[in-house]
């Protein structure tokens, strides 16, 4: 449905986690449409977790509208290794904000959530109402579990508040860009492989080592256009409440609607970084889900596209990630 809040250039907006991949584009993107009231604060200035320093901060500070980008996030390595943090922690930092936000009068929040949060096997693409039809994949089960909570506890939100509530939440496709983390364990799919080629071509390697069987199929979307889809959002689209205390859908796809087997985003990485080498696969580790290609046809109809290729996005975060490959977060 349309929206029922616009931002204006003077309203209070809090971004949660702007110093993130989504946040820092976020903050990017309201600034330069000319937003000028920005506000974020460091982990060290608010922790997310700590719900009386949240309460404090959203009754004082008493923001009109919120990105919600702040999560613990990592590849499959990180959350296979530590599902029950995944799940405690992005559950906490959501309940929190989103409650005190709810609590505080926010005029309308955004809460970033991931395309994990739909079932391993579902059919392609995948429409939003294919939510909890069917298991989830175990590798990142901790982080989906809690994405999945924070998406119903707004969707509730608008059911039993329609007259207070405006929360949406948005559910991207894999993200990849500048300001990305390049930590060689705990990275995404994107800048891992381009660490990884990197170093065997600066090393003189003449084989990278790839997880799995590379024909797991995944989309990607540059950070800069989900950014922009965020903000298109923020103005042009508030979730239905439903009715007679059933929940409307409050949650909205962000793609580009195109997808690629890992074996070709290896090609391409290789190709962009300089590698010549040969690219081998490791079986033994997993693939993950076989196919996640999001059907983005509700935000298309709304009259959002993206604008950054591929190849585009792909050049400008290697020469992001040469700049800063030695200051990754850790």
């Amino acid at each position: 449905m349309k929206s029922k809040h616009v931002m204006s250039k003077q309203d209070k907006i809090y971004v949660a986690g702007h110093r993130g991949l989504v946040g820092s584009a976020i903050v990017r993107r309201l600034e330069r449409e000319g937003f000028t009231n920005i506000i974020t604060r460091t982990h060290k200035e608010l922790d997310l977790m700590d719900k009386a320093r949240v309460d404090e901060f959203f009754a004082t500070e008493k923001p009109d509208y919120v990105f919600m980008a702040a999560a613990k996030v990592g590849g499959i390595q990180a959350n296979r290794e530590a599902l029950d943090q995944f799940l405690y922690v992005n559950t906490m930092i959501e309940f929190n904000t989103i409650m005190a936000a709810f609590d505080s009068g926010v005029k309308k929040f955004c809460f970033l959530g991931s395309g994990c949060i739909y079932p391993r096997m579902c059919p392609q693409p995948i429409k939003e109402s294919y939510l909890l039809t069917s298991p989830l994949e175990i590798t990142n089960e901790g982080y989906a579990l809690a994405k999945i909570t924070g998406l119903k506890l707004c969707e509730y939100l608008n059911t039993n508040y329609p007259d207070r509530a405006d929360f949406i939440s948005v559910m991207p496709c894999n993200l990849y860009g500048p300001g990305d983390n390049y930590h060689p364990e705990h990275s995404h799919v994107i800048p891992g492989l381009m660490r990884k080629f990197h170093e065997a071509k600066t090393t003189g390697k003449n084989e990278v080592v790839m997880w799995g069987t590379g024909s797991a199929l995944r989309e990607f979307l540059h950070i800069d256009d989900m950014a922009d889809a965020c903000v298109f959002l923020m103005q042009n689209y508030s979730g239905d409440p439903g009715t007679d205390g059933y929940p409307g859908e409050s949650w909205v796809n962000v793609g580009c609607g195109e997808d690629m087997p890992i074996s070709e985003l290896g090609k391409k990485i290789a190709e962009v970084v300089g590698f010549e080498g040969t690219i081998t696969y490791d079986h033994v580790h997993p693939d993950g889900t076989p196919r996640k290609l999001l059907d983005s046809s509700k935000i298309f109809s709304l009259g959002w596209r993206p604008s950054i290729s591929f190849a585009e996005g792909l050049r400008a975060t290697y020469e992001d990630y040469k700049i800063h490959k030695d200051d990754y977060r850790k």
